[in-house]
């Protein structure tokens, strides 16, 4: 199995900006989960942050023809307002769930919609880190209930 995770604008920044909202742990923790979490799998997961609309475009596009079973996808701030990110995730016809370390529907109004929900299979929101893992499971589960048609 291979699965991408694509961490949006500021990602990058986990640990360093708003820890009482994103938590204390750095992006590098985050990278540990995902790699330990390839490893107990045996899939591959590869990660890709970027502040740029544009690259993150340009990634999702190439995990098309990369053939990934899956992607896991945190725009950050482009989640209300990306409409070029929420067409390149409807090109793609595998399982896309939306993750967000806090719960938007808590925040200010603005972080309340999210425009690239509908090109996804889910959303995970609220469970921090730990929605990350839970995003993979759900991708493995739909992969194998696929398969198994």
């Amino acid at each position: 199995m291979k699965i991408l995770v694509v961490n949006g604008p500021n990602l990058n920044f986990l640990g360093i900006r708003e820890k009482d909202i994103y938590g204390s742990r750095d992006y590098n923790y985050l990278l540990g989960l995902l790699e330990q979490k390839a490893v107990d799998m045996k899939a591959t997961i590869e990660v890709f942050q970027s502040n740029s609309e544009g690259e993150i475009i340009d990634r999702l596009q190439k995990a098309y023809n990369d053939k990934v079973d899956g992607i896991v996808i945190n725009p950050g701030a482009y989640t209300h307002y990306s409409y070029a990110i929420r067409d390149a995730l409807s090109s793609i016809d595998v399982p896309k769930i939306e993750v967000h370390i806090s719960n938007i529907y808590k925040r200010e109004e603005f972080r309340q919609k999210s425009v690239t929900a509908a090109a996804c299979s889910g959303q995970i929101s609220g469970l921090g880190l730990k929605g990350y893992l839970l995003a993979i499971d759900a991708i493995a589960d739909m992969t194998a209930e696929k398969e198994g048609q």
